[in-house]
Formats: structure tokens, sequence, C-alpha cells
């Protein structure tokens, strides 16, 4: 994420850039909403997402980013 929106995002929250094939984003938001309130995505251009979560959840999100690698089987970098 670049620009405002990106800096207005970034402010206060953990991020967590993904790059994951096109056709799974729609499946990894799936995941993400299932847990309410845990986090937010935002999609650039393909399948570039920007997972974001306040501070105290990073451990959580590290984990759900652990997960999607095992259960999707591609390599979140």
């Amino acid at each position: 994420m670049n620009g405002a929106l990106g800096a207005a995002i970034a402010d206060g929250l953990v991020i967590r850039h993904l790059s994951v094939p096109r056709s799974e984003v729609v499946v990894v938001k799936a995941l993400l909403e299932a847990h309410e309130g845990f986090g937010v995505l935002f999609a650039d251009e393909g399948g570039e997402i920007a997972l974001c979560t306040t501070p105290s959840q990073e451990k959580d999100l590290d984990g759900f980013v652990d997960d999607l690698r095992h259960t999707l089987l591609w390599d979140a970098s």
C-alpha cells in the first residue's frame, strides 16, 4: 500500500503484507471475516494484500498467517 491511504492505515496498526494467488484473495477475506472484529484485509492489484489488526492481536495475526500457509498450500511472503 502506498501513499496517503497506506500511511493512514499504518498508523497504530500491525500490518502483514502477503502475496497470494489472485483466486485466493476472496478465501483469505472470508476466513478473516469469520473471526469477527479480528482484522481487516486491503487488496491491491492481483494477489497483493495487507492484513491489518491492532497491536494487542499481533500474535494472533501471525498465527492466522501461519495457518493460511499450511491450510491453503501457498507461500504467504
